[in-house]
């Protein structure tokens, strides 16, 4: 299990994203960052739906919204138009972002049916990161539905 990076404030980041070209990190207002393994898989397809459907509710309440995996801005874009997502996703392939959250590492992770699966790579994580870049909350191993609305409840709670 990572260690906590509440109250942590990531660094001065720059990412390549979907339809913006860059996007700066901290980006000065409320953002929700959820990393993801990998697009067009069952699971992160399912995530990035979720947060697609619900998306009208984040922007009107002034919260960014940024899906992260280390593919590509070509697979991103592919998986953007697929599933017709209206929020950027960021490129993470140095996996620079990730380090600082704790995202990027060996996993593991023992099924209900007791099957067990690890990997090296992202891990299902989610981040509330206030408008001057700390971290105010987080979830690992998220489902990748009930953690929708989770972000923006905890988003809600922490702007008072």
């Amino acid at each position: 299990m990572a260690e906590s990076t509440v109250g942590k404030t990531i660094p001065g980041l720059t990412l390549k994203a979907t339809e913006e070209g860059e996007v700066q990190l901290p980006a000065g207002a409320w953002t929700v960052l959820y990393f993801y393994p990998k697009d067009d898989t069952p699971g992160c397809t399912k995530q990035a739906c979720t947060y697609r459907d619900a998306y009208q509710r984040f922007a009107d309440a002034g919260i960014k919204v940024f899906g992260v995996s280390m593919d590509d801005l070509d697979s991103h874009g592919s998986f953007k138009e697929k599933f017709n997502l209206n929020f950027p996703l960021l490129s993470d392939p140095e996996h620079a972002l990730a380090d600082v959250l704790g995202v990027y590492g060996d996993h593991e992770v023992k099924m209900p049916d007791g099957r067990e699966f690890a990997w090296t790579g992202l891990s299902r994580d989610s981040f509330v990161v206030d408008p001057e870049g700390k971290v105010v909350r987080e979830w690992r191993m998220v489902d990748p539905v009930a953690s929708v609305d989770e972000t923006y409840d905890a988003v809600v709670a922490a702007r008072g």
